[in-house]
């Protein structure tokens, strides 16, 4: 099954999350489909904290696959931002 997830990147306490497809197999950092966004929660002065690309979301949601919870959230956030 294809998910749309979080990877974690950035340094220790520094959290930097991309938003993935892959399969709901790999490991959580490991190999993806596709990037279709970022989230910085510790974003601060003019970086941007969330970044999404809608259009790839709902490709990727009509092609079956499903969002975490999480991401879910965040996608809401930044469609009542924009």
């Amino acid at each position: 099954m294809v998910v749309i997830r979080l990877a974690r990147g950035g340094a220790k306490k520094r959290p930097f999350f991309n938003i993935v497809v892959t399969d709901s197999r790999t490991r959580r950092d490991g190999r993806f489909i596709e990037r279709v966004g970022f989230y910085n929660p510790v974003a601060a002065g003019g970086e941007q904290p969330l970044r999404v690309a809608f259009d790839r979301i709902t490709y990727w949601a009509g092609q079956g696959a499903r969002l975490s919870p999480t991401v879910a959230r965040l996608v809401e956030q930044a469609k009542a931002a924009a």
